[in-house]
């Protein structure tokens, strides 16, 4: 059974999403202040965290901070707004995913149950890869560039092993969205160019000046080694 934090301020909205959470199969810890989350994080262990930014004590990107610094669990938030730079916002922010209000407890399960499927990933490979200067270890979850170590974090290390595993293909960003966030539908494929952009800042390249990650325009995105593109 999956254990979720709830963490949502209006007492009602709390008590009819906690009801659906818990009829969708979840245990669930209901709490409405930031202080009450930040220490159920470490006494109760959930395994994901649901969380409302309009918190009455601390703002929302505090929050997860204070989250992510107790380890990498896996957070959804849920915002009013539904705009590029919010959404930026709460991915720069440390969010695993989001929610636009209003939603349904079996909207939220869902996501839920697609962030927790990202800790585990599905990819079967797991042998060392090696492409130029670039190496992927899928087992130790690291990477090095020209001997360098790559600080990477969850879905960026995904992303870079999704598309490494299938080196020189043109990945569709549907099928990031498939494989990498589990998330089918369409939509979101402003949360693949957003990662996307991470990833090539830390590779030291970018959209206009490529080495490894090469857009397609109109198709997707392929990894190749410099001298092969």
């Amino acid at each position: 059974m999956v254990h979720v934090l709830l963490v949502e301020d209006d007492e009602a909205i709390r008590r009819a999403l906690a009801r659906g959470l818990s009829e969708h199969g979840a245990a669930v810890t209901a709490v409405g202040t930031a202080v009450e989350a930040i220490k159920a994080v470490s006494t109760d262990r959930p395994d994901a965290v649901m969380l409302d930014l309009g918190l009455p004590d601390l703002d929302g990107a505090d929050v997860l901070a204070l989250i992510r610094a107790q380890g990498d669990l896996p957070v959804v938030v849920a915002t009013a707004r539904d705009d590029d730079r919010e959404i930026v916002r709460l991915l720069n922010a440390g969010a695993d995913d989001y929610l636009v209000k209003p939603f349904s407890a079996a909207q939220a399960m869902a996501r839920i149950g697609a962030v927790l499927r990202r800790v585990a990933p599905s990819t079967p490979e797991s042998r060392r890869i090696e492409i130029g200067g670039l190496v992927i270890d899928p087992l130790a979850r690291t990477s090095t560039l020209d001997g360098r170590s790559l600080d990477l974090n969850r879905k960026e290390f995904d992303l870079l092993l999704a598309l490494a595993s299938r080196a020189g293909e043109v990945v569709s960003k549907r099928q990031l969205l498939s494989e990498v966030w589990q998330q089918p539908w369409g939509g979101a494929d402003r949360t693949v160019d957003v990662h996307l952009s991470w990833l090539r800042r830390k590779l030291g390249e970018s959209a206009a000046a490529p080495r490894y990650l090469h857009s397609v325009r109109g198709v997707g995105v392929k990894l190749v080694a410099p001298d092969a593109s």
